[in-house]
């Protein structure tokens, strides 16, 4: 066997032991460790954020059942929610079509102190509204070309702007819809527009690959995580997230507890003449 081959075999292997590592499952004791300890983090960079009065955008797109809700969900369990507050903007209005595209994106922009997570942002335009023609050719075209200037526009505002697409492939989409039809308490999360989405999923790929195209520039460039597995994904997305906003440990403020005001001439009214909650645990 010459040298050449040799190095093709290992290099096979290689790929291969690399790819199986992917798939594999995260523990739930080590990921609930891992968590922990980014949550942590997280609660640090909140601090931060607000004492500083800085300004963070965080964009979640991706495939239907990728992941985004989840791993938004993570982010903020810890979180105030006056600081670190969460987007998932609706079907616009028949006004709303007729602002400026970004306008009603724009109204939900953080200030000072503030961290704002978008799931599903403007890039709407470039994925659900072109594959389903709810735009017009010139409509999308003014899109890609307008994106990246206006996420630079705001970013010179002061804005630290952030991007992650969820990949997920196909076997694993239809493995989390199936669990979302079967489980009562999860079939919300599939709309009609999910199932038409399905039903094109090569239009959503060359849209997806369009978008990346015109939009993954150097200023405001697209992370992509690996979604297939969800523990995975939330972590390395938020360990992502806490090294591209820099951010120090400030020091705790002592908080000490005071005394309870003492009772001066004050009764408290019968416990009858209130409605309280059957008690049934």
């Amino acid at each position: 066997m010459s040298n050449k081959q040799a190095n093709g075999i290992a290099e096979t292997e290689k790929n291969g032991k690399k790819s199986k590592d992917k798939s594999k499952k995260l523990s739930k004791k080590k990921y609930k460790k891992e968590l922990k300890k980014l949550q942590l983090e997280l609660v640090k960079l909140q601090r931060w954020v607000k004492e500083k009065g800085l300004k963070v955008v965080v964009l979640f797109e991706g495939r239907d059942a990728a992941g985004k809700g989840g791993t938004i969900k993570r982010i903020t369990k810890r979180l105030n929610p006056r600081i670190c507050r969460v987007v998932a903007l609706g079907t616009p209005s028949d006004h709303e079509k007729n602002q400026w595209y970004f306008q009603r994106y724009v109204a939900h922009l953080p200030a000072a102190g503030e961290i704002v997570l978008f799931d599903r942002s403007w890039y709407n335009r470039a994925g659900v509204e072109k594959v389903m023609d709810f735009c017009t050719y010139d409509e999308y075209n003014e899109f890609m070309r307008s994106c990246p200037q206006f996420e630079m526009m705001i970013q010179r505002s002061g804005i630290i702007l952030i991007k992650y697409w969820f990949s997920v492939s196909d076997h694993e989409q239809e493995k989390r819809f199936q669990a979302r039809i079967e489980d009562p308490t999860k079939r919300w999360k599939i709309s009609p527009m999910d199932l038409e989405a399905r039903e094109k999923w090569i239009d959503y790929s060359r849209a997806k690959d369009d978008m990346f195209a015109a939009t993954d520039v150097p200023e405001s460039p697209w992370n992509v995580v690996e979604a297939d597995v969800k523990k995975k994904a939330r972590l390395n997305c938020i360990s992502h997230l806490l090294k591209n906003v820099p951010y120090e440990d400030l020091p705790a403020r002592k908080i000490e507890l005071p005394d309870r005001q003492k009772a001066i001439d004050y009764e408290r009214p019968p416990i009858d003449t209130q409605n309280f909650v059957p008690a049934k645990f």
